[in-house]
Formats: C-alpha cells, sequence, structure tokens
C-alpha cells in the first residue's frame, strides 16, 4: 500500500421532479433523495421549505431539513462553482424548481453542463410535469409535440413568437402567466388561426383544477369573460385544422 489518503468520490446531483401542486405526487424515490440529500439547490428556498414541512409531517415531525441553496435564473451562473465544489467533496446534492421537472422552462440546465464537464454523476428521478399533464388532458394530439417555454410578455414581440412557430405541423404547448393568458390566447388565435382546436389548463392536480377545450378563439375568449386567471396556466394548441 502507499500510505495515500483514498480519493473522495465524486457526489451526485440528482434532478429531482416534485409536485405541480397536489403533495401526494411526490414519488417515494424523490422523498428518500431530499430527505438523505446533503444540499439541495432550489428556485425559491420559501416553496422548498414549506415543502420540508410536509415531509416532516409525515414523518411525525422529525424530517431533518439540509441546506437549501437558492439557484435561479438571475444567479445560477454565480452558484454553480458552490454546487460542484460540494459535489467534488463527495456530497449528494438534489436540484428543484418550484414545481415540476427541473430544467424544463426552470433554472437548472447550466448548473447540468458544468456537472457534466466535469465528469461528475448526474441522475433525473421523474415526476410530476404540467406540459405532460395538460397534454395528456387536451384531448389533442399528444406526438409528436414542441414545448415552447413562455412567450415574451409585450404584444409585438408575442406575436413575432407566435409567428415564429405558426407553421409547425403538430401540437405545440406553451406556458402563460395568469394574468396574461386570455392576450396571449388572443395573439395566438391572430397568428395561428381562430379555429385551431386548444386547451387551456390550470391548477393542474388541484382541488380546482379546470380545463377549457374549443377552438383559440373560444377560448381566448372565455379567458377573457373569466377577468384574471388564477393558478399556473398550460396552454396546448393542435395542428393546424379544425381536426386536430
Amino acid at each position: 500500500m502507499s500510505g495515500e489518503e483514498p480519493a473522495t468520490a465524486a457526489g451526485r446531483l440528482r434532478i429531482v421532479a416534485t409536485p405541480i401542486g397536489n403533495l401526494a405526487d411526490l414519488s417515494p424515490r424523490a422523498r428518500e433523495a431530499l430527505l438523505s440529500a446533503d444540499l439541495i439547490a432550489c428556485e425559491d428556498t420559501r416553496r422548498t421549505g414549506r415543502l420540508f414541512q410536509s415531509l416532516a409531517a409525515g414523518r411525525g415531525g422529525s424530517a431533518e431539513r439540509p441546506p437549501l441553496l437558492p439557484l435561479h435564473d438571475h444567479n445560477e451562473d454565480r452558484q454553480i462553482g458552490r454546487v460542484l465544489e460540494r459535489l467534488e467533496q463527495g456530497d449528494a446534492v438534489a436540484l428543484v424548481s418550484d414545481a415540476g421537472t427541473p430544467l424544463v422552462s426552470d433554472p437548472g440546465y447550466r448548473l447540468v453542463r458544468a456537472a457534466l464537464e466535469r465528469n461528475l454523476p448526474v441522475e433525473a428521478l421523474p415526476g410530476p410535469s404540467a406540459i405532460l399533464a395538460a397534454l395528456v388532458v387536451s384531448g389533442l394530439p399528444p406526438y409528436p409535440f414542441t414545448f415552447l417555454g413562455f412567450p415574451p410578455p409585450k404584444q409585438g414581440k408575442r406575436r413575432r413568437f407566435f409567428e415564429a412557430h405558426a407553421e409547425l405541423p403538430h401540437t405545440v404547448v406553451f406556458f402563460e402567466s395568469p394574468r396574461r393568458a386570455a392576450a396571449s390566447l388572443a395573439d395566438a388565435a391572430a397568428v395561428f388561426g381562430p379555429d385551431r382546436n386548444a386547451a387551456l389548463a390550470r391548477e393542474l392536480t388541484k382541488l380546482h383544477e379546470e380545463v377549457l377545450r374549443g377552438s383559440l378563439e373560444e377560448i381566448a375568449a372565455q379567458a377573457a369573460e373569466s377577468g384574471k386567471l388564477r393558478g399556473e396556466v398550460t396552454i396546448v394548441v393542435g395542428r393546424c385544422g379544425r381536426r386536430s
């Protein structure tokens, strides 16, 4: 034996999907990964803290919370070094977003790329996704589909955004804030065509889950009549034509 200290085994970055509404949707594997993590990189420490309160309640209040490191769109580049250092020390790091699967219109992509460039293990713990939940209840063709993320908030840029994807011959899915949903649907109807079939899903998996189905024109009118919608909004648009 050389007498040298053994090298510390690299830790593991776990990308953990969390509930989009119903806490019962947290998988046992995700629960264990969060409870056993040495560090949790999260979009909002307050929301992740509340999730841990529910985990503690499920264990009779005995769950010990690992340290929480805020990692979001505005600080991801600065925080990557801290996470990589912990991984290289052998720590288990869980990456979560506010809800659903991280990286998908949420922070984390740059961290994952940096970890892979250093040959650090990255593991996905799949689970809830608003994209897939909305897609499967929409009644529209589930594949192929393209996920567009969030459209720009300003109308001019938003219309150009939709125009760039108007010729896609299949289903598209995008997120929208509840306060902009009606305007965004109106722009989508103007660009994609008013008769194009669509669905608006909000509060998925929650008590007041609602799915509106019909043409883009019809759904835009319903959203406008209802005033400001509540809850996260996912919009699914079928391919061109009423038969989509």
